[in-house]
């Protein structure tokens, strides 16, 4: 994929990220859940790898904090499932492992780290397990999207370059 090419579609995806993150969304507690952000962690990572992945993930929290639209949660929980997202297709070259990469990654990984980092940052107590729930559920839900969306995309010229397969 060229330079252009991959800049235009990590910016699209960042766009859908953001944009998607005002309809449809949910509030966990002290965080808030985005199954869109989820979807577009898992196409990104099948469609673009691993690295752009965690950017686009970084800029759509980065954005929607700044818009006023998620919390500092948005961080290590979108990254961590982008990054494994990318990891698992890359190692598999199976969109499903992407999807469980996300769940895994966002729903499990990113749900723990979340609770120091809350602490840290947010001044927010909370259990062990406070965040597990509603960012599985997220990213479960979100993860499914991906890969139903995923496999559209292959149809497209978009889709036939980046070579999607399984």
């Amino acid at each position: 994929m060229n330079r252009v090419l991959l800049l235009t579609t990590m910016a699209v995806l960042i766009a859908i990220g953001t944009l998607g993150s005002q309809f449809l969304w949910f509030p966990t507690g002290v965080a808030r859940a985005y199954p869109v952000q989820h979807a577009v962690n898992v196409i990104a990572a099948v469609m673009l790898g691993p690295i752009p992945a965690v950017i686009i993930a970084f800029i759509i929290g980065l954005l929607r904090n700044l818009l006023g639209l998620g919390t500092l949660l948005a961080f290590p929980g979108g990254m961590i499932g982008a990054l494994l997202a990318g990891l698992l297709y890359q190692w598999t070259k199976r969109k499903w492992a992407a999807g469980i990469g996300e769940m895994v990654g966002t729903g499990i990984i990113g749900s723990l780290l979340c609770v120091p980092y809350a602490k840290l940052l947010m001044g927010t107590s909370v259990g062990v397990l406070a965040f597990l729930p509603g960012f599985l559920v997220s990213s479960i839900t979100g993860a499914i999207i991906g890969i139903l969306l995923l496999s559209r995309v292959k149809h497209t010229s978009l889709g036939k370059q980046a070579q999607l397969t399984k």
